[in-house]
């Protein structure tokens, strides 16, 4: 029941921000893409540069499942950083632990990703991290640890099952999926991350 609550929660979020947020939203979304509630399917009318602004910002928070604090937090990061700051972003959101544990086909989706964080089942550089906002710094090694790679989810994944959800590995990525083990080869670019997001409305929405 709780999962099924959650699946609904999902979809229904997937339809108000306009984005598939997990694989089994996408036939949902793809059913009834419009925003949920009696006047979903109503024409809308024009929204507030304010209203734009928020919801890109709660497109990317929901893609990476964070709470506002740390969106903030790391937007603060970012725009201490010498690049420009939407950009910077993305790429300092990417490398927490919990999302290239997505990227690198080892979950399903976000949600799974932390789960396996949270739960132990991870190693940087042989070392356990139970930490999701954990950051991977280039040239460090992530894999499941060896009594967890004897676990169902892990097996599955091991076999590739999640790929035909998952975008392509990207190039800052070197995975051995069969051995549940990845490294973060270099800092993400931008243009390289499967996110779907306006960056520069979220910078502008932070700066207001």
């Amino acid at each position: 029941m709780a999962s099924q609550n959650r699946t609904r929660r999902q979809v229904r979020l997937s339809r108000a921000l306009g984005l598939a947020l997990t694989p089994k939203a996408v036939k949902y979304f793809e059913k009834r893409p419009y925003p949920p509630g009696e006047h979903g399917r109503a024409r809308r009318r024009t929204e507030s540069d304010y209203a734009v602004r928020l919801k890109e910002k709660q497109r990317l928070r929901a893609q990476y499942g964070l709470r506002e604090v740390q969106l903030r937090r790391a937007f603060d990061e970012a725009r201490r950083e010498p690049w420009l700051t939407g950009e910077s972003l993305v790429e300092l959101l990417e490398m927490r632990l919990d999302a290239l544990v997505l990227r690198s086909g080892f979950a399903r989706t976000i949600a799974q990703a932390r789960q396996s964080v949270v739960h132990r089942h991870v190693l940087v550089d042989g070392k356990l991290v139970d930490r999701p906002s954990f950051r991977v710094k280039p040239g460090q090694v992530v894999q499941v640890k060896p009594r967890s790679q004897t676990m169902v989810p892990f097996q599955v994944a091991a076999a590739g099952a999640h790929r035909d959800v998952l975008p392509q590995v990207p190039e800052y990525l070197s995975v051995d999926l069969e051995k549940l083990r990845f490294e973060l080869v270099r800092r993400p670019k931008r243009a390289e991350v499967p996110v779907t997001c306006e960056v520069q409305l979220v910078v502008e929405h932070y700066s207001r």
